[in-house]
């Protein structure tokens, strides 16, 4: 075979730093491929959440480019699939004569499903390719919360539960033996890489799970790896966010309820999840070896997004623009191109992966992307011209609000369309505790960085350029970008 195959391993909400040496998560699988391979320690997702995010994957795009902003399938969206225009990078390998096997999560369009973009499907979650029916959609969500057993009124709380009197019940954390049918989805998966030694077409396979995404709930045994008494806060666990967005506290008051020790036991849970995808992908990895594949194959393991996991006293992902929502793992493994236990630390984005999995299978690019190849990371070449900042967009994931944020090596500035603007300095403080917005030593520093915004904004088709004189809040306008 002259063109290799791929092998494409997608978490759904897991923290960069789960797959680093020094991070207490068990991942004995991450660690053998991690000394076969490069570790991309500084990739970032464009947006906090799945939809626009595995969008981005798929693309090469951002989501002003893209058009998919926050999750298609709830009633609210505004968007529910990608612009018409716009393709995935898997139709170019079909078309270069690759077999494509999908099996998990899709979560990319209602419109569409792998197999309109060049996919055989497996076993597939989050896919929904019925028409969108609003009136139908409508009277089945009130017809959910007509339900008896919806508290209407608080009650005493449940370990581990969160009360939302007229919402449905809420365990943030327990146990499940097949949480999300992951198991399901790899031994899907499986069946496919046993078959594919029979055909001699170069293939490539997507395999997507859905933890450690909330409610966290991997199996007893991933739990009892870990002790309670070795399970630490984080230091900013105890930032209640007074010169932040009032939005990031009252997200916070929702977690709130949980006492320390419910907390800790959440990220025991979170730190299981972790360990139970990676037992999960040793079985993927198992596989291509027994079947004589490992030789040929590139593998890449990565996640959509990540998770507070305590930080600032939050869960799960969302507005708050803190690194941990935005930092996934991204490891590669290349056959051809052995770089074995080597760390990259500069910005990679998830626009990235399309123009790489092109250049991986020396496929020209026919769409314009948003994202610079790594290959020659791989060939032992520093590239002359990288990105020295990364930039992230989103529009709010259900509940709306417009925010824009670039970070460079010492700096993060976020603009936040429904409140006061954050600035931080990332070398003293990473933890992104004290919002330096109002020093006035910072003036020009801010209005460099909200420049560069407008320009990345002009260079992606940012629609965000209302100048109406209630909404037109940044502390510069998309002037600047034209200034001489």
């Amino acid at each position: 075979m002259n063109k290799p195959n791929i092998l494409i391993f997608m978490t759904d909400q897991q923290r960069g730093d789960t797959v680093q040496s020094d991070h207490p998560c068990i991942t004995p699988n991450l660690d053998k491929f991690r000394e076969q391979s490069i570790t991309f320690a500084n990739t970032y997702s464009p947006s906090p959440h799945s939809c626009p995010s595995r969008t981005t994957f798929f693309t090469g795009l951002y989501p002003s480019e893209h058009g998919v902003w926050h999750n298609i399938d709830v009633t609210n969206a505004i968007s529910r699939h990608p612009h018409d225009h716009i393709q995935c990078w898997s139709e170019q390998l079909a078309d270069a004569g690759y077999q494509l096997d999908f099996s998990g999560k899709w979560h990319v369009s209602r419109k569409t499903t792998p197999k309109d973009h060049g996919w055989n499907e497996h076993y597939l979650t989050a896919t929904h390719y019925e028409p969108y029916n609003r009136q139908q959609i409508l009277k089945e969500q009130w017809q959910m919360y007509q339900n008896d057993s919806v508290p209407i009124s608080a009650k005493h709380r449940k370990h581990a539960h969160i009360n939302r009197p007229g919402y449905t019940a809420y365990k943030h954390y327990g146990h499940d033996e097949n949480p999300f049918n992951d198991q399901t989805v790899v031994d899907s998966a499986i069946k496919v890489l046993q078959k594919n030694t029979e055909s001699d077409k170069p293939w490539c396979q997507f395999i997507g799970t859905l933890g450690p995404h909330d409610p966290y709930i991997p199996p007893n045994r991933f739990i009892d790896m870990y002790d309670i008494e070795d399970i630490e806060l984080p230091e900013n666990f105890h930032d209640h966010m007074l010169d932040k967005p009032g939005f990031y506290r009252r997200t916070r008051d929702i977690f709130s309820q949980l006492s320390e020790q419910e907390h800790r036991e959440a990220i025991l849970h979170y730190y299981a999840f972790c360990s139970y995808e990676d037992y999960l992908f040793g079985q993927i990895l198992d596989t291509l070896e027994q079947t004589g594949q490992a030789d040929n194959t590139i593998v890449i393991f990565l996640s959509d997004h990540g998770d507070y996991c305590g930080e600032h006293g939050l869960w799960c992902k969302g507005i708050p623009c803190f690194n941990s929502a935005y930092h996934v793992p991204a490891i590669i493994r290349h056959p051809k191109h052995k770089q074995e236990n080597t760390t990259i630390n500069h910005f990679v984005s998830l626009t990235d992966f399309a123009p790489t999995i092109l250049d991986f299978a020396n496929i020209q690019p026919a769409n314009e992307s948003s994202g610079q190849s790594l290959l020659s990371f791989f060939k032992g070449n520093q590239p002359d011209i990288w990105r020295d900042a990364h930039f992230t967009q989103t529009n709010g994931n259900e509940l709306y609000g417009i925010q824009r944020s670039i970070q460079t090596e010492n700096w993060k500035y976020i603009f936040n369309g429904f409140d006061y603007d954050e600035l931080y300095d990332i070398q003293a403080d990473p933890g992104q505790t004290t919002n330096l917005i109002n020093d006035p030593q910072h003036k020009e520093l801010v209005k460099d960085l909200c420049k560069r915004i407008w320009q990345f904004a002009y260079e992606h088709e940012d629609e965000c350029l209302n100048q109406y004189i209630m909404v037109g809040f940044a502390p510069v306008g998309p002037a600047v970008v034209f200034e001489d």
